[in-house]
């Protein structure tokens, strides 16, 4: 046995040296059986190799283990295969040709396979057992009983690989363009839609978003050294939003392939939603259907859809009154529904928690705030962080903290009461669109967040979001209304003592400030009614000569 092995730890160290037959980002058990042929050694215009020999793969570094580690496996190879060319973007060495796109070269490569990662629907936090599960590829949005769906992972095949394993697999995929993993989000595949065909996959590579260090705003405003700000808008349509629609619609763009009767996606809008669910249908050819509220939302939200090609319907009621109505129409015609009501999104979503905690180097922050408005978000960071937990990442998870804007707080009256009862409210105008809800579809939802993570509900009126916002801009950032709720929920905590100084706290900016222009030229142009727009920096007036230029500059830069 002992030679067996040194033979074979020979063989594989020989043909490393040569530098071919090494599978990169593939995660290969013990005893699996692969014909090579179908992986590797492509030749030039995409050749396919005839079929090698099946071989027996085995963790080289503990050939007694059944658990295996990300890293380079050999193989014995056809000749053929042994003159492949160099690849750039993987760990391999090996380069794909130039009429090759990166969506062939997974093709060629077989990277996506599922290894027996699975997952479905299933009811939300079912009080009872229960054998109501449906499959991913059914067109389903709640339960029997009328409960929301959440999407469930065989967490038994996920434990089969320690926390130590993920931990090194989705670090290794950061900053690459391998198709699909220099997503964020499909980075994490294997804990996002496991079984879908990589060919399916709609893409921006979204996600791997800025943890920026608010030092200014931290130190000055609040007195905290670690002070976080996740800022999710730095992504292709400028919101969290497409973390969680490039799943939707990639699932969609599968359904299709299957043949499903799916004309299009729809969705009700405050703005954000409409843009991606716009951009990823335009990426992948599905027309998309938007519901807007007429005259709520930003021109720049506005524009999106609009040149993204979609059927935008302006309707004269609000965000519960458009969300009605798209599930009426859904329910009548082959319309994929796009709302947070399906649990896809909130897969894509989650991924922002895993992607913290890596960016802290697999460390959990004390407290990560999140706007809340129809309150998948919150749930899906919950999501993200208790699967580390449970799956070895992390041992601990932070505590929560869902921040609404006063004039739509139906959470946090809900909260206030002690989780009495809960009543929706009629929402009202706040410059944070996106989260002007007043029944929100996902309450169930970060209810069990928030008590799951020991969590806080605070709110923010208009003065002290916007007031916030303007604070985050003049110390480096430019950020939007709904993260100027969070800001302004924090400094409430802190003030109250429940956020301490060297807390490292995170707060999720969900949308990026470009997007709110309009509401930021009001506030420094003190045109907002009954507001006094504290920190407003309007430009200065001055005559078109050297003195005036300098009494002005000396005024203002203390230079007398």
């Amino acid at each position: 046995m002992a030679m067996a092995n040194s033979a074979m730890l020979q063989g594989a160290s020989f043909l490393q040296n040569k530098r071919v037959g090494i599978q990169s980002n593939q995660e290969w058990q013990m005893g699996s059986q692969y014909n090579l042929g179908r992986h590797v050694g492509f030749q030039h215009r995409q050749r396919w190799l005839s079929p090698g020999p099946k071989i027996t793969i085995f963790n080289l570094r503990n050939p007694g283990s059944a658990r295996a580690e990300p890293q380079a496996v050999a193989a014995d190879l056809e000749p053929e295969a042994k003159s492949a060319p160099r690849e750039s973007n993987g760990t391999s060495g090996r380069r794909r040709h130039s009429d090759q796109n990166i969506r062939e070269e997974a093709r060629v490569l077989g990277t996506g396979v599922s290894q027996g990662f699975s997952a479905k629907y299933v009811p939300f936090c079912s009080g009872s057992k229960t054998e109501e599960e449906y499959s991913l590829d059914e067109v389903v949005y709640r339960s029997r009983s009328g409960a929301l769906l959440d999407v469930q992972h065989d967490m038994d095949a996920l434990k089969m690989h320690d926390g130590k394993y993920w931990r090194n697999l989705f670090d290794s995929r950061v900053g690459k363009t391998t198709w699909p993993y220099g997503s964020g989000v499909w980075s994490k595949k294997e804990w996002v839609l496991p079984e879908i065909d990589n060919d399916h996959i709609v893409s921006a590579f979204e996600g791997n978003s800025n943890l920026f260090w608010a030092e200014r705003y931290g130190k000055e405003i609040l007195g905290m050294n670690d002070l976080w700000v996740k800022h999710c808008g730095n992504s292709h349509t400028g919101s969290f939003k497409d973390l969680g629609m490039t799943v939707l619609v990639s699932q969609v763009n599968r359904l299709r392939k299957m043949n499903k009767p799916v004309v299009g996606v729809g969705c009700a809008s405050t703005g954000d939603t409409s843009a991606a669910l716009s951009a990823y249908c335009a990426a992948a050819g599905i027309p998309a259907i938007v519901f807007l509220p007429a005259n709520r939302i930003s021109i720049a939200q506005l524009v999106q859809p609009i040149a993204n090609g979609a059927l935008v319907l302006s309707l004269d009621t609000d965000f519960d009154g458009c969300m009605r109505l798209i599930r009426e129409v859904t329910a009548e015609l082959p319309i994929y529904l796009a709302n947070s009501l399906n649990s896809l999104r909130l897969e894509g979503q989650k991924t922002a928690a895993i992607e913290i905690l890596q960016q802290f180097d697999w460390e959990v922050p004390d407290w990560v705030i999140v706007p809340g408005g129809n309150l998948g978000n919150i749930y899906a960071f919950y999501k993200g962080f208790q699967m580390c937990k449970e799956l070895g990442l992390v041992n601990d998870i932070p505590r929560l903290v869902c921040a609404q804007a006063a004039n739509a707080n139906p959470l946090f009256l809900y909260y206030k009461s002690g989780w009495n009862e809960f009543k929706p409210v009629t929402a009202n105008s706040t410059f944070a669109s996106a989260i002007q809800i007043g029944d929100p579809v996902s309450i169930d939802r970060a209810v069990y967040a928030l008590k799951n993570s020991d969590g806080i509900v605070e709110e923010a009126t208009e003065e002290e979001l916007m007031d916030a916002a303007a604070l985050a801009d003049l110390k480096g950032m430019f950020i939007c209304p709904h993260t100027g709720v969070a800001l302004a929920a924090l400094t409430k905590l802190r003030s109250k003592g429940i956020i301490g100084l060297n807390d490292r706290t995170v707060v999720v900016s969900t949308a990026h400030g470009l997007k709110f222009t309009q509401s930021k030229i009001d506030y420094h142009s003190k045109a907002i009614p009954d507001m006094k727009c504290t920190y407003a920096n309007p430009p200065f007036p001055v005559k078109a000569d050297f003195s005036s230029i300098m009494d002005v500059l000396k005024k203002n830069l203390a230079l007398l």
